[in-house]
């Protein structure tokens, strides 16, 4: 596919590029016709970006501002469990470092690229996605658990409502999003019949990319999801 709103030979930038839906990210933008310039930005890229990490955050974004404006950025990144925990399914399951590893991955890091990459934004045409999750709508939540993951995408989704509106201000040719991508045959939904219920991380990225295609300045600050549908906060 072709991203037909974005101008010919458009630069992208993928940060969380070695996940399942980053590297889709990647692939589907190298393989536009339209994109002039495809970066990605891992824990193991030149220069890393780790969330682990603050400063590199900071330094991954002066680094690549010699390759910019860019024309998209997607921040990829998600973590629901690891080897070492699972998402909660009750409040006695709570711990800090179950909830601080999440909250960083999934809030505090995507903040930080925000805050960092958002001036590498074109000021005639752009868009910033962050990768957020239904789960992450307060109003949408009827079944409860996965405690941790869920706060942390709605403190995502927050954190990208905030910086639309300042971000606005001084770009008003930006646009910043968040992107509900479904459920996705990843190592993040394989625990839960991931494989059963999702499809290709490839399925997914192209939905998106036609949902920010669609993408314009009017919609900044908007939660939506992979089929075009607006999702409540």
């Amino acid at each position: 596919m072709t991203l037909a709103s974005f101008p010919r030979g458009f630069r992208a930038l993928v940060i969380g590029a070695s996940g399942a839906i980053g590297s889709a990210f990647v692939q589907a933008l190298t393989d536009d016709a339209g994109c002039g310039r495809v970066d990605a930005l891992h824990r193991r890229s030149a220069p890393p970006i780790d969330f682990d990490r603050e400063a590199s955050v900071a330094q991954a974004a002066e680094a690549m501002a010699a390759h910019g404006p860019y024309h998209l950025i997607v921040v990829a990144s998600g973590v629901l469990h690891t080897p070492a925990f699972a998402p909660e399914k009750r409040l006695a399951d709570l711990d800090y470092a179950r909830l601080e590893q999440t909250f960083r991955v999934n809030a505090f890091g995507p903040a930080l690229a925000i805050a960092r990459f958002a001036p590498l934004l074109d000021r005639h045409r752009s868009v910033l996605a962050v990768l957020s999750a239904k789960v992450g709508s307060i109003e949408d939540n009827r079944l409860g658990g996965w405690y941790a993951y869920r706060a942390s995408k709605a403190a995502l989704n927050m954190m990208l409502k905030t910086a639309a509106i300042e971000v606005r201000r001084s770009n008003p040719g930006a646009a910043l999003v968040a992107l509900h991508p479904g459920t996705v045959t990843s190592a993040l939904s394989r625990p839960f019949r991931g494989a059963e219920r999702g499809r290709p991380p490839a399925d997914a990225v192209r939905d998106l990319l036609l949902v920010i295609d669609r993408i314009t300045a009017q919609d900044t600050g908007s939660f939506v999801a992979y089929d075009g549908q607006r999702l409540p906060w």
